[in-house]
């Protein structure tokens, strides 16, 4: 391994723990492959110590910005990407079509050739995920999880790896059993699907329904990730509209 991407992962675990060593070997690897050694900056507002780490650090409450959401974005869609074996290039295409959808061509372009950069390393999930949960709020480790189902939806089938790759990197961000399955049922088509986005059962009263609507309206309304930034508002009015589609399925079954 070159001194440059050495010093690019020690510079990163120094600075942003576990994350910031695999974006510095990144970094260290764009680097050496470039002819005069210059690198324009990778990541939309964010260096590899963010203030969300540094907030973290302090004991306050951390507010994520939107650099930190795209780093830790990168790193676990390489995760994620890799579990069944096999780097599908339409995977790769709806990372790359999301990143041009949030942040611009180019700020996109970037950030993969940053993510092409993790990708060819081995993450461990635990700690990353550890540190992403220690440093980012409930609902943008949410909207993590939506657009990670995404990715693994992206090439027309979710396979068992990917499904329990997402479920161990779930468990280690803190998230909930009923949040997961909430998210998952968002990607399927299934009779109980409604049930599940609502985090309710199948045989859960009207009043229990509209309970259960107004609670995960408030989880899933885009205003709770607002502070991400409106490249980031239409993964969360997806969630969001999901959330209202199951309520009005169940109100014209039930008729209610």
């Amino acid at each position: 391994m070159s001194i440059s991407k050495w010093i690019g992962g020690a510079l990163g675990w120094s600075f942003g723990g576990p994350i910031g060593a695999i974006v510095g070997l990144a970094i260290g690897s764009i680097i050496d492959s470039m002819v005069d050694g210059k690198e324009k900056k990778l990541l939309g507002d964010r260096g590899t110590r963010s203030r969300s780490t540094e907030r973290a650090a302090h004991g306050e409450q951390p507010q994520t910005q939107s650099g930190d959401f795209e780093v830790s974005l990168l790193v676990l869609a390489s995760v994620v990407i890799k579990a069944d074996g096999v780097q599908d290039q339409r995977e790769l295409d709806f990372v790359r079509e999301q990143f041009v959808s949030m942040y611009g061509k180019e700020r996109a372009n970037r950030a993969f050739k940053l993510f092409k950069g993790i990708s060819k390393q081995q993450v461990s999930v635990r700690p990353v995920c550890l540190q992403i949960k220690q440093m980012m709020d409930h609902a943008s480790r949410l909207q993590l999880m939506h657009f990670l189902f995404g990715i693994a939806k992206a090439d027309g089938t979710v396979t068992k790896d990917e499904v329990q790759q997402i479920y161990t990197i779930a468990g280690y961000l803190g998230i909930s059993t009923k949040d997961y399955e909430s998210i998952k049922a968002m990607f399927y088509n299934s009779t109980d699907n409604a049930y599940k986005i609502l985090e309710i059962s199948k045989d859960a009263s009207v009043d229990a329904i509209k309970r259960a609507y107004r609670k995960m309206a408030k989880k899933y309304h885009p205003d709770r990730v607002i502070h991400l930034g409106k490249e980031h508002q239409k993964g969360a009015e997806e969630k969001f509209r999901q959330v209202q589609e199951a309520y009005e399925q169940l109100q014209k079954e039930l008729r209610f």
